[in-house]
């Protein structure tokens, strides 16, 4: 059975800064003045985060901790902040965007990833990073998701969630003419299952209903807009309700998002990145949460970009990255708690 110390103490979350010269640096100082409801860690170059909370205004007690120390760290306290210290980033400005940061943003995750798969912290949040100057620099990089499943294994799922609505993705950031080949058989089949399994695990739904999108107007209108609906997605489903998953569809995406069809839905699966998350982006923009699914660790992160115009004005709104803590501290409970009904003789 799981110990009471090991149930009861603080969620243990690890922040990274993200890009250095876009919010991210801004988002964690200002969440440092907020009050939380888990022990959170930032893992970033402490010379950049005392400058950005000088830069906004803000009193900021910055406190390096490294090894043993994180395992001890209290509830997080406003105006303190825990730094797990990675140099490389002091020399940043504010909406300039430099290949070489490229390095920086990527160790605060491999050490940040290394972190939780050796059981130092119980999440991984991620602050935006920015995509193109990586790829720059002459790294390889599609994104948070890929990479962090590079380091992790398992197969990732890219989901992003408010408070009444998920959508997870069938591929995730692809070229539009590139879509329709990778939608296969086995790719739409592993992800429906790692949605499946995770939605049963992590966010303890029995028997999760989910909404499948078609990929051409109308759902292939039998054929005559598209054939991938005949030939992949309805057998994919077909064998998949025969396993016993609640799946409806393939559906229009055009008319699935409509409050009558979402108000019984736990999760939708779009085909494509903007398929499904233009909609979820205009229901809760700044309220959403971006979730990893099909990982040995818990990640989540911000809906939004590195925003380099809003960095150091003082205009950044912190509500997205407030409830991708809130989320994963309430999946690492979620798991716990699993774990611990598990461990009952």
């Amino acid at each position: 059975m799981i110990s009471a110390r090991s149930d009861s103490r603080p969620t243990r979350i690890l922040l990274t800064t993200g890009e250095p010269a876009g919010i991210g640096p801004d988002l964690c100082v200002l969440l440092a003045q907020e009050s939380l409801d888990c022990s959170l860690t930032v893992i970033g170059d402490p010379e950049l985060l005392a400058a950005r909370a000088k830069l906004l205004g803000l009193s900021l007690e910055i406190d390096e901790i490294n090894g043993a120390a994180e395992k001890a760290a209290p509830l997080h306290q406003p105006g303190t902040l825990y730094v797990r210290p990675v140099a490389g980033a002091a020399d940043s400005r504010c909406g300039e965007l430099r290949t070489s940061s490229a390095a920086y943003v990527l160790s605060t995750l491999d050490q940040g990833v290394r972190a939780c798969l050796q059981g130092e912290y119980d999440a991984l949040v991620t602050a935006p990073v920015h995509k193109g100057v990586i790829n720059d620099a002459g790294i390889h990089f599609t994104g948070h998701t890929e990479y962090i499943a590079s380091l992790t294994g398992g197969y990732p799922v890219m989901m992003l969630a408010t408070e009444h609505l998920r959508v997870a993705l069938a591929t995730t950031h692809l070229p539009l003419a590139q879509v329709s080949a990778a939608i296969t058989t086995q790719l739409l089949e592993t992800v429906i299952r790692v949605l499946h399994a995770d939605l049963r695990a992590r966010f303890a739904l029995t028997n999760p209903r989910i909404l499948v999108c078609g990929l051409n107007p109308h759902a292939g209108e039998q054929g005559h807009l598209g054939r991938e609906e005949l030939d992949v997605i309805n057998p994919v489903m077909d064998g998949l309700r025969a396993n016993g998953m609640n799946l409806l569809g393939p559906l229009s995406a055009d008319t699935l998002f409509l409050p009558r069809n979402l108000e019984c839905a736990d999760a939708v699966l779009a085909m494509y990145h903007d398929q499904g998350l233009p909609v979820l982006k205009y229901a809760g923009f700044g309220r959403a949460v971006n979730i990893t699914l099909g990982l040995p660790i818990i990640r989540t992160s911000v809906d939004h970009g590195t925003a380099l115009e809003l960095a150091g004005t003082g205009k950044v709104e912190t509500g997205s990255l407030e409830y991708a803590i809130k989320t994963a501290t309430a999946l690492v409970r979620q798991q716990k708690a699993a774990v611990f009904r598990l461990s009952l003789p």
